[in-house]
């Protein structure tokens, strides 16, 4: 039995040495198993950069799980919302860092029409889909590749086939979403997408962010920075009605700083629809940042950069305190916050949104940065 433990106990040794990588370049890699779901394997990715901070993925929704990073004095805490086991993942909020599509965000009673074809989603939220439908990405165990890309930045690669009609979509889709964690404490994320049929596509990552540290209160002392100058106001069941407005002598203009906290009470139709801040902003896209989010007791601060059209600021509107996660701290009402870089909500039933259409020989692509510093 002594033999047989020792033997087991190398082999383990041995497996989980060689799901460690550490370079001369001063990052590292690691693996580790995190579950099985569906009959697939889920594992647990470690990237750490140069500078010792460190971003966790798993192959379960793509998702962002841990990013940990200093404040101005040094102090290490993880700022993003996240779980601690799969089980929790799968059975707690389908949202937590995780990417979502085939159509994030909403579609107007969960339907549209596509060269005179309409197809009808899976509804999950009232009468309409939400961020694809209950079966969208956020809930699939993707492929997966732990590499350093050319610039020897520690990344990972996920893969996913979306076949034609998952969901009510049309055209099988291949989806590759890259995650690179760069010495400058960048997340950069770039989707790459392509399809065998004309469809719509809309696809984000839903970290939520609290500068704090994830599970430290509210982010309604956030100071928050959007330069866009219209946003898309929306019904009672928070789809927009096809125009945008000007955000000027709003609360929604963030061209200059406020703290989220400042306005999101005030009596305003649209604040009162959304439960706060729950809107898609029009972005200028006329300097490198697009948006900033800043902590002043901690000093860290977030840049957004994207090359697409809109971003959607949610608050944690519907958050209530029920779910907790890593090392059991409560996830508050208005713990997080998320900026969701996308096209417009429900724009394939939106003529005058930015289309949202993807065809065959003409893939999708796109780049997400969210970069952190303190100051």
């Amino acid at each position: 039995m002594k033999g047989s433990y020792l033997l087991t106990t190398l082999v383990i040794a041995l497996m989980v040495f060689s799901c460690n990588q550490k370079t001369d370049e001063g990052y590292s890699m690691q693996k580790k198993v995190f579950g099985d779901y569906d009959g697939k394997e889920v594992v647990l990715i470690t990237l750490k950069n140069s500078e010792g901070n460190t971003l966790k993925l798993t192959n379960y929704g793509a998702t962002i799980v841990w990013i940990e990073v200093p404040d101005r004095d040094g102090n290490m805490e993880n700022i993003t919302f996240g779980y601690e086991t799969l089980d929790e993942y799968t059975n707690g909020d389908p949202y937590f860092g995780s990417v979502v599509g085939r159509y994030a965000n909403r579609i107007a009673k969960g339907k549209f029409i596509l060269d005179d074809i309409e197809y009808n989603l899976a509804i999950n939220n009232g009468m309409n889909t939400l961020h694809g439908g209950p079966g969208g990405w956020h809930s699939v165990v993707w492929d997966y590749e732990i590499t350093d890309n050319e610039e020897n930045i520690p990344s990972v690669i996920f893969r996913y086939h979306s076949p034609d009609m998952e969901e009510g979509y049309p055209g099988n889709m291949v989806i590759e979403v890259t995650y690179q964690w760069t010495d400058n404490n960048e997340i950069i994320i770039d989707y790459n997408c392509s399809t065998d049929k004309k469809t719509v596509l809309n696809i984000t990552n839903h970290a939520y962010f609290n500068l704090k540290g994830a599970g430290n209160g509210d982010i309604l002392d956030h100071e928050v920075t959007i330069l866009a100058s219209q946003f898309t106001p929306v019904d009672q069941d928070l789809i927009p009605f096809g125009e945008n407005i000007a955000v000027e002598g709003t609360p929604f203009d963030f061209t200059q700083s406020h703290i989220v906290g400042e306005r999101i009470e005030e009596d305003n139709e649209q604040l009162v629809l959304g439960g706060g801040y729950d809107h898609n902003f029009v972005l200028d896209n006329v300097e490198e940042v697009d948006a900033i989010v800043y902590e002043p007791k901690s000093g860290r601060m977030m840049e957004m950069i994207t090359d697409q059209p809109g971003v959607q600021l949610y608050c944690g509107n519907f958050l209530d305190g029920t779910e907790a996660g890593h090392g059991g701290k409560v996830y508050e009402h208005r713990g997080g916050l998320c900026l969701e870089t996308q096209h417009f909500p429900d724009s394939p039933n939106q003529s005058a949104f930015p289309s949202s259409v993807v065809e065959p020989g003409s893939p999708f692509k796109s780049r997400t940065v969210y970069r952190f510093s303190v100051k």
